[in-house]
């Protein structure tokens, strides 16, 4: 590579990486605990318990556990029953002052799947405070798009990053660590090497995570257009003056996606259906169809089946990369992984920012000196 290349990749990788620095330090903090929640709530006691064995015995109607959601919240609505397929002893269930109410001013609740008790309340606690830091910064859109743009910066400099190491390689064999030379050199051998050891897990993270903050804007499209395409038929319609059996509205369901589980219910009015329709969300049995979802709307009074259709590309890609971004997808071990990565991530980091703090410290004393002496000079 040619001197004035490796001087523009310079610039690029230095410059990407110190705009980015902060909010990337910030983003793999939060995230290193984000890949336990689950365990540092059950920790902390902000899980819901379990039910205990019921011995064969059958579960709870829809019906019984919205009742109980209902119950639960007097003068409230439900916006959605939800199932967590790690957690099927447990419905989830929302509910809210209107049921088009901010996301914000919704209770979420966990009901036992078996016996329609309460529970717990789901969501709580100081991981919800980590999640926001690393979603959005409490700023909403704006936070979650800023740090998609830093991410888009990581991105770079992971790049550049590669294409810089390929003629330091050239001089060193792979792994070399030049202990005999000074802390900066041997600090510039480390974080060549474990950036170039963790790229693909940096860039895949790094990936996942810029798609992740486009997330509303995805929904805002599909709704926008395919679920509008799916309720155009009907428009026009007032909402339902009284609601079709949840049970009937799961079996049917059911029947328009075979061999398909529930994900959740979006009740008419939410965001995720039409004034006047049931949208159940349906997910594949398997691991990686278990992340894809598929709508199937029902009248709201009837239960009837109007329309069921394929997510687009852009949604399948999102469900695809959320569980991937926090290491969702192999259980304990694979979190680990995630974690000591994400422990080198921040490494990587933080020795790149050292090794730029040691040579703007080196130029400007040399500065200083060479204005020291041209000052002498002009006083003789």
């Amino acid at each position: 590579m040619k001197a004035r290349s490796v001087r523009i990749w310079s610039i690029i990788h230095r410059w990407t990486s110190l705009v980015s620095t902060i909010f990337l330090l910030l983003l793999c903090l939060t995230g290193l605990p984000l890949i336990f929640h689950h365990e540092i709530d059950e920790w902390l006691g902000y899980a819901p318990k379990p039910e205990g064995a019921f011995d064969g015995r059958p579960k709870s109607t829809v019906d019984q556990i919205a009742k109980a959601a209902l119950a639960s919240d007097p003068g409230k609505m439900l916006q959605y029953i939800a199932w967590d397929k790690d957690e099927p002893g447990s419905v989830i269930a929302y509910t809210n002052g209107a049921v088009d109410g901010k996301p914000d001013d919704a209770v979420v609740r966990a009901f036992g799947a078996h016996s329609a008790s309460l529970l717990g309340p789901v969501g709580t606690g100081p991981m919800l405070i980590v999640l926001k830091l690393h979603t959005d910064m409490f700023a909403g859109l704006p936070g979650k798009l800023f740090l998609g743009g830093m991410g888009l910066l990581f991105l770079v400099a992971v790049f550049s990053g590669v294409v810089l190491y390929f003629p330091f390689t050239r001089r060193l064999e792979f792994g070399t660590i030049r202990q005999s030379k000074t802390h900066r050199v041997a600090w510039l051998d480390w974080h060549n090497l474990i950036g170039v050891t963790t790229v693909v897990w940096a860039v895949a993270v790094g990936g996942t995570g810029v798609i992740n903050t486009w997330a509303e804007l995805m929904l805002d499209n599909w709704r926008a257009t395919e679920l509008s395409s799916m309720v155009a038929p009907y428009a026009g319609q007032p909402p339902p003056a009284r609601l079709a059996s949840l049970d009937l509205i799961v079996e049917n369901a059911m029947l328009a996606a075979p061999g398909m589980e529930f994900a959740f219910i979006a009740f008419p009015g939410t965001p995720f259906s039409s004034s006047h329709h049931f949208a159940a969300f349906m997910r594949g049995n398997q691991p990686l169809t278990s992340r894809l979802l598929r709508p199937v709307l029902l009248d709201g009074e009837t239960a009837e089946i109007a329309d069921t259709r394929d997510l687009p590309v852009y949604l399948k890609a999102l469900f695809i990369s959320q569980p991937l971004h926090f290491g969702d997808y192999g259980g304990m071990p694979l979190k680990i992984i995630w974690a000591l990565l994400d422990l080198l991530t921040i490494v990587v980091i933080g020795s790149g920012l050292y090794l730029w703090w040691v040579k703007w410290r080196k130029t400007r004393r040399g500065l200083a000196l060479f204005a020291a002496h041209a000052l002498t000079a002009e006083t003789r």
